[in-house]
């Protein structure tokens, strides 16, 4: 007896991951002997700070460490999860009904949508964005509306008008700034005017801000919860992967409206034993103790960034400094552009040996982009950089034809 699982299952409604594509060209190259330089996921190389790892080593050594642990995290955390925020933004946090811990920003945003959304809710999300923002409403059983983002839109505008043209009306919307793919940054009165547009039309808003501080040229992020109100309606996400380089530890947390907290914490009791302890003791030390380990992290992202949009802009391939986050988000040169960013990406792992993600990986509105990842060193950046001047440098003309014909 044979099933068709994908048509069985919530499966039928994810489209297949865009950047399998790529990867697999990826790994081709490699396994054929070529020097393929990936600045394609977004997977932070820098080493976790030392005190960090020293106090997970220190934990672990701990018997009593190793047995389950609450799944909405150690009161002990959740403390230092509140203290951080009334230092960084000056917002109260209560540990015990507005503070939740998760094994990762992703994993605890997916589980909230799954436990908010029921089949046929519509949750708006922009366009493009980080896959898990919209999926997570797709995986519940929700519908999704796309709110265009990009440095031509007016995103205020475009979510009033959406609204006005959507029924049933919807119910949550979920926004990450500093934005990952675009790098696109916003001020304190764009999160003003989220929480005034959330309260008039009875929407949840779920906002992630993973990179809240790989910000750079005096750029600050600002927290959603800054804003009067903001916890009536909605709950911030924060990973410490980025700020602390701790991509694989997968811990992070949720704080803010305590209905929406009650319910992430309900949910994760049935799903999981919370984030093995001594890693949420390390967390404890992260947030708490010396914060110059994130801007020694930060320099390194700027550093990156510099050499890489320097290179680009030199070899003709105009591109912006982003302000914020840990990617550069660039429109694909206008002899290829015909191409689409999957297609552009396999010209670049053949003919340059760099591996980007394409745009369309984040949604139809980025076809025209490819997202660089800064998590190479500045001496393979340039390298990198090299490559692409050669894969620039052919019959342009020619390559876009064949790319449109393809």
């Amino acid at each position: 007896m044979s099933f068709n699982i994908a048509q069985r299952s919530r499966m039928h409604r994810l489209p297949p991951y865009v950047f399998a594509q790529v990867n697999a060209l990826k790994m081709e190259r490699r396994r054929a002997g070529e020097d393929i330089i990936d600045l394609g996921m977004g997977n932070p190389d820098i080493p976790t700070p030392k005190h960090i790892v020293d106090k997970l080593m220190e934990a672990a050594q701990k018997g009593h460490n190793h047995r389950y642990s609450a799944s909405r995290g150690i009161t002990r955390l959740r403390v230092a999860i509140s203290d951080w925020y009334k230092r960084r933004y000056d917002v109260d946090i209560d540990p015990e009904n507005e503070a939740v811990v998760t094994i990762g920003a992703k994993e605890g945003l997916s589980h909230l949508v799954l436990v908010l959304i029921s089949p046929g809710d519509v949750v708006f999300a922009p366009n493009p964005t980080y896959p898990i923002h919209p999926y997570s409403a797709i995986i519940a059983g929700g519908d999704v509306r796309s709110i265009p983002i990009s440095a031509n839109s007016n995103f205020m505008e475009d979510l009033q008008q959406a609204t006005k043209q959507t029924w049933p009306r919807p119910k949550a919307l979920i926004i990450s700034f500093p934005h990952n793919p675009t790098t696109a940054v916003v001020d304190l009165d764009f999160f003003k005017n989220i929480v005034d547009f959330a309260k008039e039309n009875q929407m949840m808003v779920i906002h992630d801000l993973a990179y809240a501080d790989l910000v750079f040229d005096g750029y600050e992020a600002p927290s959603f919860l800054q804003v009067p109100g903001a916890k009536d309606i909605g709950v911030e996400f924060f990973s410490l992967s980025k700020s602390y380089s701790m991509p694989g530890w997968r811990v992070g947390f949720c704080v803010g409206n305590p209905e929406m907290i009650a319910a992430l914490t309900r949910i994760k009791s049935y799903l999981d034993y919370g984030v093995f302890q001594p890693i949420q003791i390390a967390a404890i030390i992260a947030l708490n103790e010396d914060q110059s380990c994130v801007q020694d992290i930060v320099s390194i992202y700027k550093s990156r960034r510099d050499v890489l949009v320097d290179g680009l802009n030199r070899v003709g391939w105009t591109t912006e400094k982003p302000k914020a986050t840990m990617f550069v988000w660039s429109r694909i040169p206008e002899p290829f552009r015909a191409m689409g960013s999957v297609e552009f990406s396999k010209f670049l792992i053949e003919e340059a040996k760099v591996a980007v993600s394409p745009g369309l990986g984040f949604g139809e509105y980025g076809d025209e982009y490819v997202r660089f990842a800064l998590v190479e060193n500045e001496m393979r950046t340039k390298q990198a950089i090299r490559g692409l001047r050669r894969a620039l440098q052919k019959d342009n003309a020619q390559l876009a034809k064949t790319g449109t014909n393809s």
